[in-house]
């Protein structure tokens, strides 16, 4: 029956997801117009630019009334009323969330519009011009000189529309309405543990390029043959089909050329010799050249493998032992959702000052500037799908969401040799529901992406009538290639001076990732080592988990929770938590916890 389900519903799903427009894959590399910068913002509470009176949305209709924000517009004389003015709204900058930037802000969840205006001083009725946001937290509606170009949800991945028919050489505008409400149906869904930063947190690029261009593009190493490069090309446009692809790398000195089909699309493979693996101890990148008659991409890519045989990871053949620390997306220090390199370059320098070498990225998709950072630091990563905590699971729409960012992250993310696990979910409740609506997640992984490893934070729980043993009992565990749980015995419950005590019993031979465990202090709260929230309880509680995790027979990583002090509405205990989660190594103004050098400690040992 289950079976039956999971491919009735995994047909139903594919249905509905494939609805977006494609994507410019691997954007990274190419030059854009930026349209980052001050931007103007009405507040909408009542969302009055996106609705008329009877509540129906003014882009529903052909004749929009001039309430409609999205039009930008102007009085035609001094009795025209017109209830709005973008050009004299006050200003946001863009990439960034407008809690951190306006006090009035700080709790503000709801509907808010951006406007910019752009001018194209080489514009060219030859090209064709998109424009790419890196991310919009939640929905963005996206309008250009008064038309609607889409609209996405997601507020952790990138999308893009195209906007030829609608530009000219001077005077364009974008408008984007973005909506961060909370929703149960939506992914993430209502409850969480971290702040819902709203607004354009990410880069605004416009693109120009060919009628016809290198839309994807993939390459790495075949999944049971490191003797054989594999990937494929995706052309966009009218020459697409029958059009001849180039790839280089000029270090092994491959020069290769194939031939897309009718579609724009091939698949090719070539063997490769001598070729210098990357690994977290020498993370070797091949500078890689693309090349169609029309339009050039250049990438900078890692090759090596990544499995499991029995409880161990294999790394290039060999086994790896993860230490890793879980973070978040924010810049405590400065206040707000991290966004930028220099954003990405502090939090990844504290990982390897902790000795890491592994991060789990929770609980939502990171920006890219992060992933292509820890190719070239050598730190391996774990991305996951914000599936938290409870999902609408039977709800074909939310599933769709689910399905689109996960596709979006993989597609994103797949020529990054760091990342090395894609996650599901963080701990969710089972039902037979959920396990169809994960195991359709993790079959949609796999077929996009067949070389990566499939996991998800699970929970632990206490077997029955025995006290020190822990079980995981979880269906969802025989599909994942890394079996990973959450644990928090001595803060959630359980005394932390019997933590040396406790044993998990695991009859699966799959590797095990401990995805988090932790405590809370308050830097600077010093007390004796049995109070909670001070810096000594935290260290207590690592000095005992940490050997007692290492007694776990199929033990391949651990991810402490969590890097650094992070905010959350949910935490408001005063004066210990205030709005944050205080169980980071590090505080917000960027001090070590004492818990920071035991588990340092514990990495210099570990081999």
């Amino acid at each position: 029956m289950i079976k039956q389900i999971l491919s009735f519903s995994f047909l139903l799903f594919s249905i509905v997801a494939n609805a977006n427009e494609p994507l410019i894959h691997n954007n990274f590399s190419r030059e854009g117009i930026s349209l980052n910068g001050k931007w103007h913002y009405i507040v909408d509470v009542y969302e009055t630019g996106y609705y008329n009176y009877r509540r129906k949305p003014h882009d529903d209709s052909e004749n929009p009334g001039a309430g409609a924000f999205y039009l930008n517009k102007k009085p035609k004389d001094k009795m025209e009323l017109v209830e709005y003015n973008f050009d004299l709204a006050p200003t946001l900058l863009v990439p960034g969330d407008w809690n951190s930037q306006k006090e009035k802000l700080f709790y503000y969840e709801g509907s808010l519009w951006y406007k910019k205006s752009f001018d194209l001083p080489d514009y060219n009725p030859e090209k064709r011009y998109f424009l790419h946001f890196g991310a919009v937290n939640y929905r963005a509606d996206v309008y250009v000189n008064g038309k609607k170009l889409g609209m996405h949800k997601g507020g952790f991945t990138p999308f893009n529309f195209e906007m030829s028919h609608l530009v000219k050489q001077k005077d364009n505008f974008v408008i984007v309405r973005v909506d961060n409400k909370r929703a149960a149906d939506e992914v993430p869904t209502l409850n969480t543990d971290w702040w819902n930063y709203g607004g354009i947190t990410r880069d605004v690029t416009i693109y120009e390029l060919n009628k016809t261009f290198i839309q994807d593009y993939s390459l790495q190493l075949a999944k049971d043959n490191a003797g054989i490069m594999t990937g494929y090309f995706q052309l966009d446009g009218a020459g697409k089909s029958n059009s001849k692809v180039n790839v280089s790398i000029p270090e092994l000195k491959i020069e290769k050329s194939f031939t897309t089909d009718e579609n724009g699309y091939l698949k090719f493979q070539f063997p490769v010799k001598k070729l210098k693996f990357w690994s977290d101890k020498s993370p070797k990148l091949y500078h890689v050249e693309f090349s169609t008659e029309d339009d050039q991409l250049s990438d900078e890519i890692g090759f090596r493998t990544i499995a499991t045989k029995g409880s161990d990871i294999l790394l290039n053949g060999e086994v790896v032992f993860l230490k890793g620390i879980c973070m978040h997306e924010e810049n405590v220090m400065r206040g707000g959702r991290a966004h930028s390199m220099e954003d990405a370059q502090m939090l990844l320098n504290w990982t390897k000052e902790l000795g890491c070498n592994f991060v789990r990225l929770a609980h939502y998709p990171h920006n890219e500037n992060m992933l292509r950072l820890a190719d070239k630091m050598g730190i391996l990563v774990w991305e996951e799908n914000p599936v938290y905590w409870t999902i609408q699971w039977e709800n074909l729409e939310t599933y769709a969401n689910a399905e689109n960012q996960l596709k979006e992250v993989i597609s994103r993310d797949k020529n990054r040799a760091s990342v090395i696990i894609w996650s599901m979910a963080n701990e969710t409740p089972q039902t037979d529901a959920r396990f169809v609506f994960l195991s359709n997640l993790a079959k949609t992984a796999r077929s996009i992406d067949n070389t990566r490893l499939i996991s998800a934070a699970l929970e632990d729980h206490g077997k029955k009538g025995e006290q020190n043993t822990m079980i995981v009992e979880d269906k969802f565990a025989e599909v994942v290639d890394v079996l990973s749980f959450n644990q928090y015995y001595g803060w959630y419950g359980g005394e932390v001076d019997n933590i040396k005590n406790i044993r998990w019993e695991v009859d699966l031979d799959k590797p095990i990732i401990i995805s988090e465990f932790g405590a809370g202090a308050l830097q600077g709260f010093h007390a004796d080592s049995l109070t909670r929230w001070s810096e000594e309880f935290q260290e207590l509680l690592y000095k005992e988990t940490l050997p007692t995790l290492d007694k776990i027979p199929q033990l391949s990583g651990i991810t402490p929770w969590i890097l650094a002090d992070f905010r959350s509405p949910r935490r408001m205990l005063i004066p210990y938590q205030d709005g944050w989660n205080r169980k980071g190594l590090i505080s917000e103004t960027g001090n070590r916890k004492k818990a920071f050098y035991t588990l340092q400690e514990f990495y210099r040992n570990k081999k």
